[in-house]
């Protein structure tokens, strides 16, 4: 069948995740194990962005009480990783990590997340790395476990958000004992005083958004409330001036869940980010409401069929315990799929023990179906924090997964059908990879809204060329909303490339 019939048909129907049902093959992993005690119960993240300058990207894997290892990508053809950690990186208590060009040098860089005093570490040429010296970071002694970054206007330095969990020095705790979410705001070219945003209530995922695409981000924090117990919520912090909670007057709707990670994406159409939380029992899909004035996402769960509830396949039927998503079109059809790494945080008796990752697959009626056990990702351990990313450059989407006490695992997509194209933008420093931008792409099958922004998921962070599955077409249009909110001109683009916007 010519391919021009095949998407015809596919799209015309709803067996869409039939008709483009993707394939991964499991390859030969690195050998790294994310381990310890019931402070590594949670985190267990990895960082991907490219440390050489070869257009491949490393992945940088947290080991808990194992030392942290950074891995060079040697792929062709196929997925191929090869040791190769530095002596600064090879630290133990590490959670996660989130790359970020800090000093806006080309070069990126490396928040890392510790149980423990949390590091930023200076990118140097060829993957090596130092401790920033002239910043002024003076971090605490806290356990970290979510990060997020924006450039506030005017900065030459980015702010940075670290998301603490519970308070290990608290002699009430661990329950009802939350550590605060931890601001840093630079004061010229240096970190003034970290500030603590109180309440806190035990995150696990936060993220830098402009959900209301008025060129100011906000912070959005997912708390677990196993451990706040009882008054926490959700929370969503403004940051224009001192920092405040937005309330239920202004739109907020107040809610309780055990978050575990954030993931952001436009799936409505509409040019604003809607988001996914997992949690334990359900993930939440909520839309935002353009309509409400305010900060207001309504709950699209069960109309989307996104809640990932229970195993998918296997004989426990226990409630699954959601931790990294993402937003990613692993079968390029122009839609974006959702992943959902899972896994017990240890022997709960009340949640799954046996909980394969869930791949969701979204349909030409914007809904989603699982397909995780016919695409081969459903890995049984207990996994935590992961990225889906293109790491051998052929224009699919890969997959990498964290386990707690068991090793990494990696997969190849081997999908065929369907055009893509990736977007790389640049700017002049500061804020160099321009964050806090917004990218439209436009086909036939209608407009993709992309903001950029580092932050989110569970511990882990990609700085990558942004992604987009094309389906059938062959061209696109694309176009820039500039961090300030200067706009450039469509621009007509070939599909199957990748392509470089410069302000």
């Amino acid at each position: 069948m010519r391919p021009e019939l095949f998407w015809a048909l596919c799209l015309s129907t709803a067996a869409l995740p039939v008709c483009a049902q993707p394939s991964f093959e499991q390859i030969d992993a690195p050998n790294h194990v994310y381990d310890g005690g019931w402070e590594h119960f949670v985190g267990g993240g990895v960082a991907v962005f490219d440390c050489d300058g070869d257009a491949l990207p490393e992945i940088f894997l947290a080991g808990g009480t194992n030392p942290a290892q950074l891995f060079r990508n040697r792929s062709a053809e196929r997925l191929d990783f090869a040791a190769g950690t530095p002596e600064s990186l090879q630290i133990t208590g590490v959670t996660g990590a989130y790359p970020i060009d800090i000093d806006s040098d080309g070069q990126m860089d490396l928040a890392i997340l510790r149980v423990g005093p949390d590091l930023l570490m200076r990118g140097l040429p060829d993957c090596e790395f130092a401790p920033f010296e002239t910043l002024g970071f003076q971090t605490e002694d806290h356990w970290t476990t979510g990060f997020s970054a924006t450039w506030e206007p005017e900065q030459t330095l980015p702010t940075l958000a670290f998301g603490t969990y519970v308070d290990r020095s608290n002699p009430d705790g661990p329950f009802g004992a939350c550590g605060p979410t931890v601001l840093y705001r630079p004061d010229g070219d240096r970190y003034a005083p970290l500030l603590d945003l109180q309440p806190g209530f035990c995150s696990l995922s936060i993220l830098f958004s402009d959900w209301s695409r008025s060129g100011r981000a906000d912070l959005r924090v997912s708390n677990d409330r196993h451990y706040y117990v009882r008054g926490g919520q959700e929370q969503l912090w403004s940051i224009n001036g001192d920092p405040r909670e937005f309330t239920a007057d202004e739109g907020w709707m107040p809610y309780s869940i055990w978050g575990m990670g954030i993931a952001s994406r436009d799936i409505s159409g509409d040019g604003f980010s809607d988001v996914y939380l997992t949690s334990m029992g359900d993930q939440k899909l909520q839309i935002f409401d353009p309509s409400a004035d305010g900060p207001t996402w309504r709950d699209a769960t069960y109309e989307r069929g996104t809640t990932a509830h229970r195993p998918h396949f296997g004989n426990d039927g226990r409630p699954s315990t959601g931790w990294h998503a993402q937003f990613a079109d692993v079968d390029n059809d122009g839609l974006d799929d959702i992943f959902v790494a899972k896994g017990n945080v240890e022997q709960m008796p009340d949640a799954a023990m046996l909980d394969p990752n869930s791949l969701l697959m979204q349909t030409a009626s914007g809904d989603f179906k699982e397909g995780s056990a016919e695409a081969g990702v459903a890995s049984m351990a207990k996994s935590r924090g992961a990225a889906v990313a293109d790491l051998n450059a052929d224009g699919w989407l890969d997959l990498v997964v964290v386990n707690r006490a068991s090793t990494v695992e990696l997969f190849q997509n081997t999908t065929t059908n369907g055009n893509w194209l990736k977007v790389t933008l640049t700017q002049d420093r500061p804020n160099p990879m321009a964050i806090g931008a917004f990218l439209e792409l436009k086909t036939e099958q209608g407009v993709q809204t992309r903001e950029i922004t580092i932050g989110g998921g569970h511990a882990s962070g990609i700085a990558a060329a942004e992604h987009f599955g094309l389906g059938p077409a062959e061209t696109a249009e694309i176009r820039v909303i500039w961090p300030g909110g200067e706009i450039g001109d469509w621009q007509k683009v070939q599909a199957n490339q990748t392509v470089t916007l410069s302000r």
